[in-house]
């Protein structure tokens, strides 16, 4: 065993300390504080995105990746069962949904159980708390992405415990889970310690995250999620290291996202967007990105909200188009050298029992 592998451990071994020792506390807190706050028991919503997509490798059309598709069709519920206990699915309904692989298209299904207005225990499947804007923002809102974004598996089951300061301000999370890497002959499992803060312009979503890609050897990450938002304008800008060794996380394997954006008279959203994934030749093969690739995205497109006037995103045309730079040795990759990617599309989302309430309501006037 090597010395940085023994210094993982003692790390995941006081992690899960941390985790025991906020579990206990918080149930003890539920007994001094009977926090209560009524919400809705049941909310139910549709989204979808339609685009028509051309993609080329050096003028060349790749048909079998261009023409009109159904990126997204999703159904999401929500509620409160009780006072202090809250859940959340969503299921997406674009890919294939036999009655194997159903499960596998749950992004998520969690309960959590909130025994004061600070503490929350989650159990479910839930998102990997990996740091970044990229990763955090939904996937119905992306258009182009890095190439750790295209090929991270980011959904796994488990448990997590959040902290969330008086103000409201900072929620720190600790999580474990089942590892990214795990496949089904393998039983491996990821510890991650995430920091999401909103101060003033600012607001971070930062973490640290170790996961086995074999038993008892770890990939270790270092993420840091910065937003800056000054009125209408907008700058996010994700930096992440990797390693499975202290001197690979030195930036030798590495990946910056950044994205600017400004909103013009509530109905126009221009922006651009630059991605660069580098990976050493000394990383191991597989864990996501591949050894020796090294891969720029740049991009940027436009949005328009038919009824931003009202303040209202449920509704969205979009036109968006990157090129790729660089080299993928991944074979199955998304990002390719000289790679050209353009995408014109419809995004609407509908809160399913407030129309019918509407409905409902329109017709019993009549």
């Amino acid at each position: 065993m090597t010395k940085t592998t023994r210094s993982l451990g003692a790390i995941i071994r006081g992690s899960m300390l941390l985790c025991a020792a906020l579990f206990t506390f918080s149930l003890a807190q539920a007994q001094q504080d009977g926090y209560e706050e009524d919400n809705e028991i049941f909310r139910l919503g549709v989204e979808a995105r339609f685009d028509y997509i051309r993609e080329a490798v050096d003028g060349t059309k790749l048909g079998g990746n261009s023409g009109f598709k159904v990126r997204y069709f999703n159904l999401r519920m929500d509620g409160q069962i009780t006072p202090k206990f809250t859940y959340s699915w969503r299921q997406r309904f674009n890919r294939a949904n036999s009655l194997s692989d159903f499960a596998q298209n749950t992004d998520w299904l969690h309960l959590t159980y909130r025994p004061t207005k600070n503490w929350a225990i989650s159990a479910g499947k839930q998102v990997v708390m990996i740091g970044g804007w990229e990763y955090d923002r939904a996937p119905i809102e992306l258009y182009f992405c890095s190439e750790f974004w295209n090929n991270v598996s980011c959904y796994a089951l488990g448990t997590s415990v959040a902290y969330t300061t008086n103000e409201g301000n900072d929620t720190l999370t600790f999580q474990f889970c089942q590892s990214p890497y795990d496949t089904s002959s393998l039983d491996l499992f990821a510890y991650n310690l995430y920091w999401m803060g909103q101060h003033g312009f600012y607001t971070a979503l930062h973490s640290i995250n170790f996961s086995e890609y074999a038993p008892g050897k770890f990939d270790a990450y270092v993420v840091l999620g910065n937003q800056f938002q000054f009125g209408d304008a907008k700058l996010q800008l994700d930096l992440m290291n990797r390693g499975i060794t202290a001197r690979e996380l030195l930036f030798e394997n590495f990946s910056i996202m950044g994205e600017f954006s400004y909103l013009i008279a509530d109905r126009v959203n221009i922006f651009a967007k630059a991605t660069y994934d580098k990976i050493g030749n000394s990383y191991v093969t597989g864990l996501f990105l591949f050894p020796g690739t090294e891969v720029t995205r740049l991009g940027g497109g436009v949005e328009y909200y038919p009824l931003g006037h009202k303040g209202n995103r449920d509704v969205r045309l979009h036109a968006a188009y990157a090129h790729t730079l660089g080299n993928n040795t991944n074979p199955a990759g998304t990002a390719i050298d000289k790679q050209s990617f353009l995408t014109v599309g419809l995004t609407w989302k509908i809160d399913i029992l407030s129309a019918a309430e509407k409905f409902i309501g329109k017709v019993s006037k009549k």
